[in-house]
Formats: structure tokens, sequence, C-alpha cells
């Protein structure tokens, strides 16, 4: 049996948002957040799938709340109390969830103009 991650500190939160821009602090929840809007309701469904499979993986599961096309996270520890390194890992899987599915967006349009 794991043990629970030790709560950090607002400034040792601050400064590991500091690889994750996109990403905010809420003092006030101990926990971070971060907002997302896709082109329409099925990539916003597609996108809340992919951060299961993520929570199922690294057994840590966020606080999704998604209205049509906008999905917000929000990472905390409730055992811990606050914000922990999982929380700020998970947060660093998501951000490379999204930076590989616009490289493949990237591609797949580039193919489109070389098929034109």
């Amino acid at each position: 049996m794991s043990s629970t991650p030790s709560k950090l500190t607002p400034a040792a939160i601050r400064a590991g948002l500091k690889a994750l821009p996109s990403w905010e602090f809420d003092p006030d929840e101990h926990a971070i957040h971060r907002k997302f809007v896709f082109d329409d309701f099925d990539a916003a469904m597609l996108f809340i799938n992919k951060v299961a499979d993520i929570a199922r993986e690294m057994d840590h599961h966020p606080e999704l709340h998604n209205v049509y096309s906008e999905v917000a996270l929000l990472m905390t520890t409730h055992d811990a109390g606050g914000v922990t390194e999982r929380d700020l890992r998970f947060a660093r899987a998501v951000d490379a969830l999204v930076d590989s599915d616009e490289e493949e967006l990237d591609e797949e349009e580039a193919d489109e103009r070389d098929d034109n």
C-alpha cells in the first residue's frame, strides 16, 4: 500500500507551475486547474476519455467539468489536503497529451494540403 504524498507549499506549487504555464494555482481550494476549449462537443469528449486513461494509469483522478466544447480540469490530492507532486505529474501528462494531439492535427492538415 502506498503512502499519502506530502502537500506542497504554495511556493513549491508556483515553482512547479513554471513548467506548466497554462495551469493556475487556486490557494483557496489548494488546487491547480486549467481550462481547455475544443472545436465541438465530440472533441471535448474524446479529450475527456484520454484524460480518463491517464487517470487510470496514474491511479489519480481529476475533477472534470464539461460544458459543450469546454473542459475544466482541477487537480488536488484529497488525502493530502492539497496539491502534491502527483498533481503536477498529472498536469504534465495532460499537457503532453494536448501537445501530441496538436502535433497530430498539424500533420493531418499538412497531409491534406499536400493532397490538394
